[in-house]
């Protein structure tokens, strides 16, 4: 995995989106005391970083899980 492409924050980004947590609140929680930005920030920056080829580089598993889940979410709307 090649993440020296991505700046400091994408990659804390795509680190936090491994993870797995364990109830509701866990990760609003994470995203708040670890990278310090508010959830919806949160998701502005990632839902941007899925559609940066630098992320899909980096970190392909993830970004197209999370790339399935969007479009799965766009197609029930």
């Amino acid at each position: 995995m090649d993440l020296g492409q991505l700046a400091v924050r994408e990659r804390n980004i795509l680190a936090l989106e491994r993870r797995g947590f364990p109830g509701p609140g866990a990760k609003e929680r994470a995203i708040r005391e670890e990278l310090g930005l508010a959830p919806v920030r949160y998701y502005q920056l990632l839902n941007a970083l899925l559609d940066d080829p630098r992320a899909l580089t980096a970190d392909p598993v993830t970004v197209n899980r999370l790339r399935r889940i969007r479009e799965s979410r766009r197609a029930e709307r």
